[in-house]
């Protein structure tokens, strides 16, 4: 059955536990994904503070240049580079890997980075809008979503990024997830909704 916190990190949290309890020689890979400034990366940050897990942000897989084509920005759900987070990440932590060698896509050079490894854990969060594309939706063992009231989440892309940059969020970064959201059914398919509105 699907759930809905108003407040929920604690929930969360139990909720993690009682998987992991349930799956004691298994790796738990988690997904939150949702609105931009509804406190997904803080969520993370407390997941992580809280249980050790390992956590891995969408943003490090923002298309590279020569993959931003219309074509693929028209269609919903496609201006993250999905296909690699699968190939690079996804897959092996499935696969139960001990080391995983990845790329992170740098924003301000606009260029993949030097190769990173990492021992990932029994606890695995991947956090970030298109987290719940329908390539990797099935593979998470649970699925967040984060929601927040359109009047505050511009508020917080305000006092994050500043009035400037909120503007490109306004007239193109939410219109491009909203779409995501809507197409691709993106809440109904995961496990609880979280709304962090007036929190």
């Amino acid at each position: 059955m699907k759930e809905n916190y108003s407040i929920s990190s604690e929930n969360i949290l139990n909720r993690i536990h009682s998987l992991m309890e349930c799956h004691k020689n298994k790796r738990i890979i988690i997904a939150i994904d949702g609105r931009c400034g509804a406190g997904k990366t803080t969520l993370a940050q407390y997941l992580e503070e809280q249980t050790g897990a390992t956590v891995f942000h969408m943003d490090d897989f923002f298309l590279r240049p020569e993959q931003r084509t219309p074509e693929r920005f028209n269609t919903p759900g496609e201006n993250v580079d999905h296909e690699r987070f699968l190939f690079e990440v996804l897959e092996p932590l499935r696969k139960g890997v001990v080391e995983l060698p990845y790329q992170r896509f740098d924003c301000k050079s606009q260029s993949l980075q030097d190769v990173v490894v990492i021992r990932p854990g029994n606890l695995c969060i991947v956090e970030g809008s298109y987290s719940c594309h329908p390539s990797l939706v099935n593979i998470y063992d649970y699925r967040i979503f984060m929601t927040v009231s359109t009047e505050e989440q511009m508020e917080r892309i305000i006092r994050r990024n500043g009035a400037e940059a909120a503007k490109m969020f306004e007239s193109r970064w939410i219109p491009f997830e909203e779409r995501y959201f809507s197409v691709c059914t993106v809440e109904g398919q995961c496990d609880c909704t979280i709304d962090t509105s007036k929190m």
